[in-house]
């Protein structure tokens, strides 16, 4: 099988493409655009392979796609270029419009052409596998939403009760396959309009589409704009902690290398015309996992006395202004993929975390070459970062 996966040189696509080619004999044509985000590094471990190429293109070049489809004939594509940052998309959403939309359509379009003049045999079994987010579900009631419930539940005030999250959180609604969209940002905005164009391509052309939706991901190759790695990497250098607002929102974090099993499990075996929830059932707030990452750091790399004028990394957690529109809680019911496909999480987020903040350790030169003068004065500009 010849799967052509598009944004395979970001964070979660590199983990899919480095799952095929490491436990696998597929065989992968890697499309990405290079962004600033796109990092052909982050496939060193599987780039000598025979069963994989690398075609740099923008999905938003018809002419190109046409090519790609022409000379590999892939039997399925797993489509995860994408523009994904929330931050950015507020900033300038157009970016977002013409990669998350336009993008998406020209690809449905390349491929629904190249699968026309397939034989019978090889378009019954081929598959165009649409990767998206929770974030196009909106947001969900927060515990905090619930707390006079609690209180006259429990009789006493949250504070003084053992466990309030838990017993909040597990009397709270999740996201489900059939939650209505309701999206909050630019970014999650175009990624709902790109979902409601793959359902489309089902209904009016047949064409036979798959869709997930996946909580927040984190792993080794994770860009280092988003929470978990700023957070690591700011801390090993001293500099502010940025958090939002009070740090209370909650989101449920999946392993990247649990999400490339799941997605590998739905394009081979998931019902055309589906769309599978993909979660890691790790609920936290934003402050948790701070907290939790600078817990780590104090055990694996403790600070020297001398250094940053602190003792513990929790001393870097500096609240900022909170983000425009942010959405207060995510969760993910993946009881779906679980019980048709038979996949469940590996990691805890406890393992999970241990290990990622373990690997940003150990690939120091990996962080130096990611870490541009764009990026550095993005970064700065964003959370006023020294």
């Amino acid at each position: 099988m010849k799967i052509l996966v598009t944004g395979g040189a970001g964070f979660i696509g590199s983990a899919v493409v480095r799952h095929i080619i490491s436990n696998t004999q597929d065989c992968v044509v890697n499309l990405d655009k290079l962004t600033y985000a796109g990092n052909l590094e982050n496939l060193v471990a599987v780039s000598d392979s025979d069963r994989y190429a690398f075609e740099q293109v923008d999905i938003c070049d018809a002419a190109e796609l046409k090519r790609v489809f022409s000379e590999h004939q892939p039997d399925a594509v797993m489509h995860l270029a994408a523009e994904s940052h929330v931050d950015r998309s507020i900033d300038g959403p157009a970016e977002f419009i013409q990669t998350n939309i336009v993008g998406t359509y020209n690809l449905l379009e390349a491929a629904r052409a190249y699968w026309n003049e397939l034989d019978n045999k090889r378009k019954q079994a081929f598959r165009f596998h649409h990767i998206s987010t929770d974030e196009v579900y909106g947001d969900l009631p927060h515990p905090s939403d619930v707390k006079s419930e609690a209180q006259s539940v429990k009789g006493e005030s949250l504070s003084s009760v053992p466990n309030t999250s838990r017993f909040t959180l597990n009397s709270l609604p999740l996201f489900t396959e059939q939650t209505a969209y309701a999206p909050s940002s630019p970014y999650s905005a175009s990624k709902a309009s790109s979902d409601h164009l793959v359902r489309a391509w089902l209904r009016t052309y047949g064409f036979p589409t798959l869709i997930t939706n996946c909580s927040n991901n984190y792993g080794p190759y994770h860009f280092p704009e988003k929470l978990i790695p700023l957070v690591i990497l700011n801390a090993l250098e001293g500099k502010p902690l940025p958090i939002y607002g009070k740090g209370d929102q909650i989101r449920d974090w999946l392993h990247v290398e649990d999400h490339a099993r799941a997605l590998y499990k739905v394009v081979t075996e998931g019902k055309i015309g589906e769309t599978y929830n993909i979660g890691g059932h790790n609920e936290k707030t934003n402050l948790e996992v701070v907290q939790t990452i600078c817990q780590i750091l104090d055990d694996l790399y403790p600070i020297q006395h001398s250094k940053f004028n602190i003792q513990h990394y929790k001393e870097l957690i500096t609240h900022v202004s909170e983000r425009p529109g942010h959405d207060r809680r995510y969760a993910i019911d993946a009881s779906k993929i679980e019980r048709e496909l038979g996949w469940t999480p590996q990691e805890t987020f406890e393992s999970g975390i241990r290990s990622t903040v373990q690997w940003y350790l150990d690939n120091q030169d990996w962080v130096t070459n990611v870490q541009s003068g764009s990026y550095q004065t993005w970064i700065s500009q964003q959370y006023g970062a020294e």
